[in-house]
């Protein structure tokens, strides 16, 4: 009998004198084992190439015609965690830059399949099929929603931007809340790049910054700090009784079975907000710039499909793991309640955005006109602030409940599964680990988004801290040390 044993995600027996191990070991009357080894070749390389111009593709699409930043900006800051792997230069490279019809083309020839972003109304930057070309641009997704008629500079903040930064009140030690901006901006390494910081207490702005080249309306991704907002529309249906935490999902799964009962019928809404699907994995696998979600958030596949197609590998429930699929499914099922496509793409405007005063912000679909609210959402660093100010306030906007207090504690109760690396995460929000409990506020919650995208939440201190950043490389900018950092300067 010929054993195999298993050594990392794919098998592949050795090569070396293989057939005489085995036939020395049939003569002494033992069953061989056959060690398994690391397989070197990338089976997926083709497909990294696919999503690398996807990823520099979408990346400067919309920091050119989203965020309105420079081509030299974007390749400096908005590519940089790319490495080596840009194409290019801002003085040129294989990309195209094509201003009239605000998109941008990455690859061809050598440089692997080209693959193109374009601007659209509403929406930001949808990432095309690579078999798609200009011509295609027209049928891409957008929404021609007009916005509330009142300017912004007009409305005392939070709804505008008038007033909106204050004083800081005599309790608070200005000069400690300086050196916690100072320690959050000027950072031991270049790979952390702050780019704004506001500090909101009691509602107000008292600390407002911003680096270079940045102002208050400029917009930049979000990455998964949009899962916190996708979990505040769900909720929104989940208040009106039109979805469920424990109910069916009503999700058509990929492929279809016959013969029997899916097991993947067994999935909640409250597993896919826990992070604690069950399904087979994808993303904490090093696959994410390689398969998965990764060809809907970069190379026009869809986000729909992608993520009904797994199968399930454990029970629900009982284990964490960040998927960004789990919040995908999340979104088509709330998709599904809502009855036609304009209505669930003028839900997030009509129901918190706007009312909220986030003019700012633009949730992004893929090209099938799904949201891709597990990362796609371009907005500033105010509008971010409102968001929070939300949460602070218990759901409650100018007198009027927009969210329930129920769906607030339960974003903020620790995921059953999350118990094993410290409960530090609740429903697409993340919690203060146990390790931290000792030196930041144990209630204090926060958003997180690649290349540190943070909302932070501190009830007991009245206080919303928003940071925005480009980090790259190693990254590790901890979110918990500067709320650590910014209440130095508040009373004891």
């Amino acid at each position: 009998m010929l054993h195999l044993q298993l050594a990392g995600p794919r098998l592949i027996a050795r090569s070396v004198s293989l057939s005489v191990s085995i036939a020395m070991a049939l003569c002494l009357g033992v069953s061989p084992v056959v060690e398994a080894q690391e397989d070197s070749y990338d089976y997926f390389s083709a497909n990294r190439q696919l999503i690398r111009n996807g990823v520099q593709s979408l990346l400067t699409c919309n920091g050119l015609f989203t965020s309105r930043r420079t081509l030299e900006q974007v390749f400096e800051q908005e590519l940089a965690y790319l490495g080596d792997r840009v194409l290019g230069d801002a003085s040129g490279g294989p990309y195209t830059v094509y201003p009239r019809e605000r998109a941008v083309s990455v690859g061809g020839d050598d440089a692997g399949p080209a693959v193109i972003s374009a601007f659209r109304k509403g929406i930001g930057c949808v990432v095309m099929a690579p078999d798609m070309s200009l011509s295609d641009i027209n049928s891409q997704p957008v929404l021609d929603m007009p916005y509330p008629k009142i300017d912004p500079q007009t409305l005392d903040w939070p709804n505008g931007d008038a007033n909106a930064v204050m004083p800081i009140p005599a309790t608070i030690n200005a000069d400690a809340l300086k050196a916690a901006s100072d320690w959050a901006f000027n950072r031991s390494t270049e790979e952390q790049d702050t780019l704004s910081l506001l500090v909101i207490h009691q509602g107000k702005i008292i600390h407002e910054r911003y680096a270079e080249g940045i102002d208050h309306t400029t917009r930049t991704r979000t990455w998964s700090t949009a899962k916190s907002i996708a979990a505040t529309l769900i909720g929104m249906r989940v208040d009106s009784g039109k979805m469920s935490l424990d109910g069916p999902l009503g999700i058509e799964w990929a492929p279809r079975l016959s013969g029997g009962k899916d097991p993947r019928n067994a999935i909640t809404l409250r597993h896919l907000l826990n992070m604690s699907s069950g399904l087979y994995p994808v993303d904490s696998f090093n696959m994410e710039y390689a398969t998965g979600s990764g060809l809907s958030y970069w190379a026009g596949a869809s986000s729909v499909d992608g993520a009904r197609n797994r199968g399930l590998v454990r029970q629900p429930g009982s284990f964490w793991d960040y998927e960004n699929y789990d919040t995908l499914l999340a979104v088509k099922a709330f998709k599904n309640t809502l009855g036609s496509q304009s209505a669930y793409l003028e839900f997030p405007r009509k129901r918190l955005l706007d009312r909220i005063g986030m003019r700012n912000t633009l949730l992004s679909t893929d090209r099938f006109g799904d949201f891709i609210l597990s990362s796609q959402v371009y907005t500033n660093a105010r509008d971010l602030g409102r968001f929070g100010l939300l949460y602070l306030n218990n759901g409650m906007w100018d007198g009027e409940r927009l969210i329930s207090e129920k769906w607030i504690t339960f974003s903020r109760t620790p995921a059953p599964a999350s118990k094993a690396r410290g409960s530090d995460y609740g429903a697409q929000w993340w919690l203060v680990p146990d390790s931290r409990k000792k030196d930041v506020p144990a209630d204090a919650y926060s958003t997180a988004g690649n290349r540190g995208q943070y909302v932070i939440i501190d009830p007991s201190h009245d206080l919303v801290i928003v940071r925005r950043g480009l980090d790259y490389g190693k990254q590790g900018f901890n979110r918990w040390d500067l709320l650590r950092e910014v209440l130095k300067g508040f009373p004891e």
